[in-house]
């Protein structure tokens, strides 16, 4: 049985799964058990599991506390779910977790030494804890609200592989950061001549300074977005297009390359253009929630505000299969850069039908999408009028 199987068996099955069926506390129990195993570890193996930046920046009185809490709730989340479901494999998959991580240590494990300095390899387990568990609890209950597809489950189809992606790449914070930024510092060294044209920047009012680093940003975002659809660097970026259900981790379904690519061609001109850092950390803040939201199942009528920010709407046409749809909509924060350059696509009061690639179908899972890119060119070739 496939995890993508398992995964249907277990959170989608035929019984019901609205409220007093069991079925959403025997899944919180299951979410709060595995990253409750994946914070024992953190606890224990700091130095290679703990993003660098935030060791030693931790209250972890508070993060004891907060785990001590997180494997509390999954057990009695797990006995609730068992209470109120037929089958208990939800129940049961919560205990074990929970028991897991009580035999890792629980809450009392002691805390592994780590150096704030140290430059060796580490993956940033803490920052997929804290990212999934922040966006979870932001956009799966604003879906639940306000879903345009009422119907769509939140372990649809696909589910299992964007995971995949979303943890991978939050894994490998530290070689994606190194490689995102290596072109800006390479560019940044061979132009010493704009130091005065930095200067100015940096004098204006910070507000005005965020607004510039979105517009900037966006800007080589559009421009780096369209070549990808137009070169042989589709053949990477068909992988984002692959996902047929949108949704708030449909996003996180990314190439490294792809990523890697995208985020130093965007912040390349805001470091060369020298932006103050509070500004840069503020636009890094609103991307990584806007770009996330851009994707989710939401529905709603935003009248003229949907021309002026990128809202789902306008996102999730870039993402239809459907003819007329086909290489638009390449901004990711303002709609008027599409219109200003002719590929804004947004027919008022509708939403694409259908989602995904045209032509031929990618594989599922984290590694087959890896390396499918580089297997013969007839495989993955560029979109045109029937492809896409």
């Amino acid at each position: 049985m496939s995890m993508e199987q398992w995964v249907t068996r277990t959170f989608a099955s035929d019984e019901p799964a609205g409220f007093g069926s069991g079925w959403i506390s025997g899944t919180l129990s299951v979410f709060l058990g595995a990253l409750s195993i994946f914070a024992v570890l953190c606890f224990r193996w700091p130095e290679y599991l703990v993003f660098a930046e935030m060791r030693g920046k931790y209250p972890i009185p508070l993060m004891r506390a907060i785990l001590e809490l997180s494997i509390g709730l999954s057990f009695f989340l797990a006995f609730l779910s068992a209470m109120l479901r037929r089958k208990k494999v939800l129940a049961v998959t919560g205990i074990l977790l929970a028991l897991t991580a009580v035999a890792l240590g629980g809450s009392d494990v002691p805390l592994g030494k780590y150096s704030s300095t140290d430059r060796h390899f580490y993956l940033g387990l803490d920052w997929f804890i804290l990212t999934l568990l922040v966006l979870t609890l932001v956009f799966v209950p604003m879906e639940r609200m306000f879903p345009h597809h009422r119907d769509q489950s939140v372990f649809r189809r696909g589910w299992v592989t964007d995971m995949q992606h979303f943890f991978v790449s939050h894994l490998l914070v530290q070689l994606i950061t190194y490689l995102t930024l290596l072109p800006a510092t390479v560019v940044f060294a061979s132009f010493p001549s704009i130091e005065q044209l930095q200067k100015l920047v940096q004098l204006q009012p910070l507000w005005l300074q965020f607004i510039e680093v979105l517009v900037v940003a966006d800007l080589a975002e559009y421009a780096i977005h369209r070549s990808f659809h137009t070169t042989w660097m589709w053949r990477f970026h068909a992988v984002h297009h692959s996902v047929d259900h949108m949704d708030w981790i449909a996003g996180s379904r990314l190439h490294l390359l792809d990523i890697v690519i995208v985020r130093s061609t965007t912040f390349m001109p805001l470091f060369l253009l020298g932006f103050a850092q509070p500004a840069v950390y503020a636009y890094l803040a609103f991307v990584s929630f806007h770009a996330v939201f851009l994707h989710t199942n939401v529905g709603g009528r935003f009248g003229f505000l949907e021309h002026v920010v990128a809202l789902p709407r306008f996102h999730h046409w870039h993402h239809s299969s459907e003819q007329e749809a086909l290489d638009k909509n390449f901004a990711l924060h303002f709609p008027w850069i599409d219109a200003l350059f002719g590929t804004k696509y947004l027919p008022r009061d509708r939403w694409p039908t259908t989602y995904g690639v045209l032509g031929y179908r990618l594989p599922e899972g984290w590694w087959a999408q890896l390396i499918w890119p580089f297997k013969r060119a007839g495989q993955s070739e560029a979109p045109h009028a029937d492809k896409h």
